[in-house]
C-alpha cells in the first residue's frame, strides 16, 4: 500500500511558494502579501502561500459569476460535466501519494489515515457525484387537465466554500463535488494552515478540463478572505465547516449582504456509549481509542466523551489505558505511527490548557503532555481524563485534540441524558448486544449520525450533518445536492 522509498523522497522535497487560482490562472495576492506555512512535523517553514486581500476575493467571485452566467460549465449537459469530473477523480488517484505526503507535511495527519481519508476519499467523492448528476431529474406535478406543472432543478449560481485544516481534501470534496456536478461555479477558501493540497487538487481539476473561472481558490486569513467572501453580493450559497463562533459570524454576514443561504457544520462533543453487554469489549476499546486519538483527535465526529456503564467502568478504563500505550505517536510519515502531529502550536497550547484545567479540578489524568519537543514539532500524548462530571468543561467544550473525557453511568436513561446534555449534536456511538436497546438509543440520541457497535467509517452514500449547535444542512450522499440546486416551477396552460 505504501511506497516508503517514494514517501522518503517526497518528505523533504521543496514545495514552491503557492499562489491563488483565479479564473484559471495562478496569481499572487494583489498587494504581494505572503504567509509562511509552518510544518507541524518540525515547526519549520515549509513554504509560503498568498495572503489574500479583498481585491483578490472580488476578482475570484467576479470570475465565478462570469463563468456561471456564460454557461461554459452550467450550460453543459450533465453527461459532459460528468466526463470532466471522472477525469479529475482519476488524476487525483494518480497523484494520491504526492497529495497525501504534502498534506501530512502541511497538517500532520498520519500517512496511513491521510492517504485513504484525503486524496482517495476526495477522488471517490468526486466520482460519486459525477455518476449521480445525470440521474437527478425534475418532476411533473399532478395538475388538473389543461395545465402542465413542471419542477425544474437548476444550479444556484456561485458557491463560496470555507473548509478547515483537519481533512482539507476530504471535506473540500464533500462541498466541491456536488456543487460542481450540479453546474455551479465555486470560490474556495482553504484554512491558512492547510491550503497546499487543495490548491494542487484544484490545478488537477483544470488539467481535467474544468473551464477557467469555474473553480477558484483564494488563500489567506479567515478574517479577511472569509469575511469578504461571506459578505459578497456575488455569492449565492455559502458552505462552511469549522467553529461555532465563526459560523455565527457568517450568518451575520449573510444578513448584512444578500441573504445568501449558509450551511454550517460546526463540530461536536460526541458521546461514545459502552454498555456492559457490548458484544466485544476488546473491539470497543480499540475502536474507541481510534475514534479519539487518530489524527491527534482533530476530527469533527471524534468520540471525545466516553460513557461507560459503571459495572464495567474500571475494567474498560484499565484496558483502554493499556491500549493507549501501544499507539505510537510521532513521525506521521512513518506508516507505523498511530497518531501524528497537532496541526499548529496554537492548537497544541489550547489542548494542553484544557488538560491543565481538568488537573486543577482534581481529575485523574493519563498522558496529557507535549512530547517529542526535540523535533520542533507539535506532538501530544493520547490523554485520558477520568472522574469527569457531565457538567465539567472538559465534557462540554470541544477540545479538538487527543483528549478523552470518561464518564460513568448506571442506567440507559442516564446515558441518554448525559449524551444529550451538551450544545452539540453531530455524532454518537452505542455499544450493546441488545437490538431493541440499540434502536431505542438511535432514536433517543440527538445527533446527525449514531454508530452502533462501531465508530466512524460511514461512507459517501449516507449524509453527515448535525443538529443543535453542530450546524445545519448535510454533506455526503445525494441529499448534499439539495444545497446546490434551486427548484423552479413552470406552470403552463395547455
Amino acid at each position: 500500500m505504501f511506497d516508503q522509498n517514494r514517501i522518503d523522497a517526497l518528505r523533504d522535497a521543496p514545495i514552491p511558494p503557492a499562489q491563488h487560482l483565479i479564473d484559471g490562472q495562478s496569481c499572487p495576492a494583489s498587494d504581494g502579501g505572503i504567509m509562511e506555512v509552518l510544518s507541524p512535523l518540525n515547526g519549520k517553514v515549509l513554504t509560503t502561500i498568498a495572503q489574500g486581500t479583498a481585491a483578490d476575493v472580488e476578482a475570484a467571485t467576479q470570475a465565478a459569476r462570469r463563468a456561471f452566467d456564460d454557461g461554459r460549465w452550467s450550460g453543459l449537459a450533465p453527461a459532459a460535466r460528468k466526463a470532466v469530473l471522472l477525469k479529475w477523480a482519476a488524476l487525483i488517484e494518480e497523484n494520491a501519494l504526492e497529495l497525501a505526503v504534502i498534506g501530512v507535511r502541511d497538517n500532520g495527519t498520519e500517512i496511513g489515515m491521510a492517504l485513504k481519508a484525503e486524496p482517495l476519499s476526495a477522488a471517490g467523492t468526486i466520482r460519486y457525484y459525477a455518476e449521480a448528476i445525470d440521474k437527478i431529474t425534475g418532476e411533473i406535478a399532478p395538475t388538473a387537465p389543461g395545465t402542465l406543472g413542471l419542477v425544474h432543478r437548476e444550479p444556484v449560481g456561485v458557491v463560496g466554500a470555507i473548509v478547515p485544516w483537519n481533512f482539507p481534501l476530504m471535506i473540500g470534496a464533500w462541498k466541491l463535488a456536488p456543487a460542481l456536478a450540479a453546474g455551479n461555479s465555486v470560490v474556495l477558501k482553504p484554512a491558512e494552515t492547510a491550503s497546499l493540497t487543495l490548491l494542487r487538487m484544484a490545478q488537477l481539476g483544470l488539467d481535467a478540463g474544468l473551464p477557467p473561472g469555474v473553480l477558484n481558490v483564494v488563500t489567506g486569513l479567515g478574517a479577511v478572505v472569509g469575511e469578504v467572501l461571506a459578505l459578497s453580493m456575488e455569492v449565492d450559497v455559502l458552505v462552511f465547516t469549522g467553529s461555532g463562533t465563526t459560523g455565527r459570524r457568517l450568518l451575520e454576514y449573510s444578513a448584512r449582504s444578500n441573504l445568501k443561504r449558509v450551511y454550517l457544520e460546526l463540530g461536536g462533543k460526541s458521546p461514545n456509549i459502552v454498555f456492559a453487554d457490548a458484544p466485544d469489549l476488546a473491539e470497543a476499546v480499540k475502536t474507541s481509542a481510534a475514534g479519539i486519538f487518530r489524527n491527534a483527535g482533530q476530527v469533527c465526529v471524534a468520540g471525545s466523551r466516553l460513557l461507560v456503564e459503571r459495572s464495567i467502568h474500571d475494567q474498560f478504563v484499565a484496558e483502554l489505558t493499556a491500549y493507549m500505550k501501544t499507539m505510537p505517536v510521532g513521525d506521521p510519515l512513518n506508516p507505523a505511527t498511530a497518531a501524528g502531529a497537532v496541526n499548529s502550536l496554537r492548537q497544541l497550547e489550547q489542548n494542553l490548557q484544557f488538560v491543565e484545567e481538568a488537573r486543577a479540578q482534581g481529575h485523574a489524568i493519563t498522558g496529557g503532555a507535549r512530547i517529542l519537543e526535540g523535533t520542533g514539532g507539535y506532538f501530544m500524548e493520547p490523554t485520558l481524563v477520568t472522574g469527569v462530571s457531565p457538567s465539567d468543561r472538559i465534557a462540554q467544550d470541544e477540545v479538538f485534540g487527543p483528549v478523552l473525557a470518561v464518564i460513568p453511568f448506571d442506567t440507559e436513561e442516564e446515558a441518554i441524558r448525559i449524551a444529550n446534555g451538551t450544545d452539540y449534536g453531530l455524532a454518537a456511538a452505542v455499544w450493546t448486544s441488545d437490538l431493541l436497546r440499540a434502536h431505542r438509543m438511535v432514536r433517543a440520541i440527538k445527533a446527525g449520525i449514531v454508530h452502533v457497535n462501531t465508530y466512524g467509517g460511514s461512507d459517501i452514500t449516507v449524509p453527515l450533518g448535525g443538529v443543535k449547535q453542530s450546524g445545519n444542512g448535510h454533506d455526503k450522499s445525494l441529499h448534499a445536492l439539495d444545497k446546490y440546486l434551486d427548484l423552479k416551477t413552470a406552470w403552463i396552460k395547455l
